[in-house]
């Protein structure tokens, strides 16, 4: 049986610098669309919720109509009512039938007069809607107009970017594999903790990549020696010497070119 070839740990060093470069790519790409996803969705959310208003409205508007025909319907009532009352006074045979039945008439009357403001309050209340609808569809076009220049902006993006992404995210998982556990759960909570997701770097005018604290000269040899694995102590960061890195940024660019 074979004897397993022992990793070294200027080769671990490598792999964990070469993993960062991958997935710092993966954030590129990913920055590079930014919000844009979560305009476009916010946009939709938008424009269904005026259509959905635009929608209750109109409903609205259905009601109104359907309620001043039945206002006008009350009002024919009322006036073939009147008519059939003024006939039967005709014909009455004392003063107490004859005022019931003028109490009949100024009641219909009544019921008209209701009937016709009611007509007019559901007319002004078509008109105010209608402008509501006019405001609320000139919005929508505006709004949609945005979204589908939003939605192409974001194609054109994923068009670009998303079949490299997706290859970086292979090669991400692929690269992790390779490196012992332990080391990528290290790599993997610094990178949560920091901002920029940089949790290897290189040494930089004398401090680690992004730093202005300066790392001691011993400590500095000691990067350069490879020969341990060594953290900043101000950020947690792994580090690396500049030569190393310039290498491997060499090698994965030559990987990113063809992807």
């Amino acid at each position: 049986m074979a004897k397993k070839k022992e990793v070294t740990v200027e080769e671990k060093l490598r792999a964990l610098f070469d993993l960062q470069l991958i997935d710092s790519r993966i954030d590129e790409i990913r920055n590079v669309r930014g919000e844009l996803p979560l305009e476009v969705e916010d946009l939709e959310d938008e424009v269904a919720g005026l259509n959905k208003r635009l929608e209750k409205l109109n409903v609205d508007l259905e009601k109104l109509d359907h309620n001043i025909k039945d206002k006008k319907n009350q009002i024919e009532e009322s006036k073939s009512l009147i008519k059939k009352y003024n006939e039967q006074q005709k014909n009455v045979r004392n003063n107490r039938e004859f005022n019931a039945i003028s109490k009949e008439i100024e009641f219909q009357e009544l019921e008209m007069e209701l009937a016709e403001k009611h007509i007019k309050e559901y007319y002004a209340q078509i008109e105010q809607k209608k402008q509501v609808i006019e405001q609320s569809s000139e919005r929508i076009e505006q709004r949609t107009s945005h979204l589908n220049h939003k939605k192409s902006e974001l194609n054109e993006i994923l068009d670009e970017t998303e079949k490299e992404e997706q290859a970086l995210i292979t090669k991400s998982s692929d690269y992790k594999e390779q490196i012992e556990e332990r080391l990528v759960k290290a790599y993997t909570r610094i990178r949560e903790n920091v901002k920029n997701g940089l949790a290897v770097v290189p040494i930089e005018r004398g401090a680690s990549g992004g730093s202005f604290f300066t790392i001691p000269p011993q400590v500095q040899m000691e990067i350069a020696g490879r020969k341990k694995i060594i953290t900043d102590e101000h950020s947690g960061r792994i580090l690396v010497d500049q030569e190393l890195a310039e290498e491997q940024r060499q090698k994965m660019e030559k990987l990113f070119a063809k992807m």
